[in-house]
């Protein structure tokens, strides 16, 4: 039996693992899928103060909570940043880094930094009347959809879920100097569907493995049964 933490990603919520978690489990697998800080059943806690680091303890807090060792962390978009400081800080309780269609940060850097879209974002709210909140991405036209979903009930699921986000989460960057983190395994599965105009993705350094769904962003959502394939390959 493995134990999958599956983290969500920016305006999202633990929801949106809501078609993957039972074939993870159906296999004998244990997972938690939590919500951070400011979002679904936590989002009474969103506030200007809540950012990365908030995030950052969120799962640490979950995994030392639970006695969790040896664990499958899988992080979403923006999760690529949280999930890769929670390796630097709790290195001996991960047994595989999985980067899902995610940031993938070096030292020091910021969401801006690994995608240079986000500046953007940031810009925006902190010159809106709140000064810190971040709405969810608009809608595109097909084939980019919400998140690359364009199905009409997925949407509607999809959007029952989403909320802002606060800035500080695109502005703190992240700590990744414990040389023990670097040596945890790590795949990375991309997303290849349609991507919006001004989406990069940053080449992955030889020799990890890297998995392709033909899917859009939030694959969670559109191809859960091909995405818990492969997380069972790495579990």
């Amino acid at each position: 039996m493995s134990t999958y933490l599956l983290v969500h990603g920016a305006w999202h919520s633990g929801e949106c693992w809501e078609r993957v978690v039972p074939l993870l489990t159906a296999a004998g697998h244990r997972v938690h899928a939590p919500s951070l800080t400011g979002f679904g059943d936590k989002a009474g806690l969103l506030g200007p103060d809540v950012g990365l680091d908030t995030h950052v303890d969120d799962v640490v807090g979950l995994i030392e909570d639970e006695g969790l060792t040896d664990v499958v962390l899988v992080g979403h978009s923006y999760a690529g940043l949280v999930v890769s400081s929670v390796v630097d800080r709790i290195p001996e309780r991960i047994g595989h880094l999985v980067h899902l269609d995610a940031m993938v940060p070096e030292h020091g850097e910021t969401a801006a930094d690994v995608q240079p879209a986000t500046q953007g974002l940031i810009d925006r709210a902190l010159a809106s009347d709140s000064g810190w909140r971040v709405p969810p991405l608009p809608e595109l036209p097909p084939p980019y959809g919400l998140f690359g979903v364009t199905e009409a009930a997925d949407l509607a699921w999809l959007r029952s879920m989403l909320s802002d986000m606060p800035v500080r989460c695109l502005q703190q960057p992240v700590r990744l100097d414990n040389p023990a983190g670097h040596r945890v395994p790590r795949t990375h599965i991309h997303c290849v569907g349609a991507v919006p105009p001004g989406i990069v993705r940053r080449p992955v350094p030889t020799g990890r493995p890297v998995w392709e769904l033909p899917a859009g962003h939030d694959c969670m959502i559109t191809m859960p049964a091909e995405l818990a394939e492969l997380l069972l390959k790495v579990g």
